[in-house]
């Protein structure tokens, strides 16, 4: 039985790369979590990886949800004092229809927001992502007040999907009564980095560092936008639980500046590793490449992207200061080699 603690976190998607490391902040914070899984395989994957990092897992528990499926979200969050709805699909390939990326998007940030307010939730924590801000920009400084046009014919289906699940939440919370004392804290995260707390790499980005690493990108994409570390962002994440100035707010995750491609794969070369390419590739490759590639199709709305982050409200909110974006890349690239076979 968990005691003493600052409250109860339901806490979704919590075997992902981003939900492991917010589950180790919440827990080391003080707080009770109920982690969210789709299998029991996961409930031991996700204890034995907490504790192999030194988590105290005493006060973990967990619930099984699917982001399709009313079942079990209100058990899941009865007695809960805060909802951390990180679950989403994520992959930069474009699905064959965008309703298998659009639906659980949507849908399962409805459910964790409607299973918030019948537990009489105090706040929900969402994440979101500042493609929902910036995705229709290409240059330029991007802030919580710009938002993504979701009918651009160029964004990917993943930027489409979070910039309508984090339009429907707002929504949700406009239509509540007045006198409802429950609030909605959306965290848009740059592009995510920093080691796993795991074994597994095959996440976004650590994929695309494994794939730089052993030589397979010959070329990289003209694309730079803002990034995080995944421990920086955890932090904000627990931060932002229980931060009153935070309440309606989109919270910026990200350093200020963009990051290219090319700079992240200088950044290893420069620690010694021989397999990553720094060369440009031409825009034509990759638009040729997207005719039969998932993967280069949904990267084609960010081509040519140089985007700044304002990110004075976050730093000013949270007293927040991310770690250098070099240091975030060095400890990635170690963590993924580390890992390789």
């Amino acid at each position: 039985m968990a005691q003493d603690t600052r409250g109860k976190v339901l806490l979704t998607g919590i075997s992902g790369f981003i939900g492991l490391h917010c589950a180790k902040e919440a827990l080391a914070q003080g707080f009770e979590v109920v982690g969210s899984v789709r299998s029991e395989a996961k409930e031991n994957e996700v204890r034995a990886t907490l504790e192999a990092a030194s988590v105290d897992t005493a006060n973990l528990s967990f619930a099984h949800l699917d982001l399709t499926s009313d079942k079990g979200w209100d058990e899941a969050a009865a007695g809960c004092d805060y909802i951390m709805h990180i679950a989403s699909p994520f992959t930069i390939a474009n699905p064959k229809t965008e309703a298998e990326m659009i639906i659980p998007a949507v849908q399962g940030s409805l459910r964790a927001l409607r299973a918030a307010k019948a537990a009489g939730v105090k706040r929900v924590v969402l994440t979101s992502s500042i493609l929902s801000m910036m995705g229709t920009m290409k240059t330029g400084t991007f802030g919580p007040e710009n938002w993504t046009d979701t009918s651009s014919p160029s964004i990917s289906t993943y930027t489409k999907s979070k910039t309508l699940a984090e339009h429907e939440a707002w929504k949700f919370m406009e239509s509540l009564p007045r006198e409802d004392a429950m609030e909605l804290v959306v965290v848009n995260p740059g592009g995510v980095f920093g080691p796993p707390l795991g074994k597994n790499i095959t996440g976004q980005t650590m994929a695309l560092t494994d794939q730089m690493l052993r030589g397979k990108l010959p070329m990289l994409p003209n694309i730079a936008f803002p990034m995080v570390d995944v421990r920086d962002l955890a932090v904000l994440h627990v931060k932002a639980l229980t931060e009153a100035s935070a309440k309606g707010k989109r919270v910026i995750a990200a350093t200020s500046d963009p990051i290219s491609f090319i700079q992240m794969a200088q950044v290893m070369k420069d620690q010694g590793y021989k397999g990553p390419s720094t060369r440009k590739a031409p825009d034509f490759v990759l638009k040729f490449t997207a005719l039969f590639d998932r993967e280069a199709k949904g990267m084609l709305g960010m081509l040519n992207m140089n985007l700044s982050a304002d990110t004075s409200e976050t730093k000013e909110v949270f007293g927040w200061t991310p770690r250098p974006a070099v240091e975030s890349i060095q400890d990635t690239a170690n963590a993924v080699h580390a890992l390789q076979n």
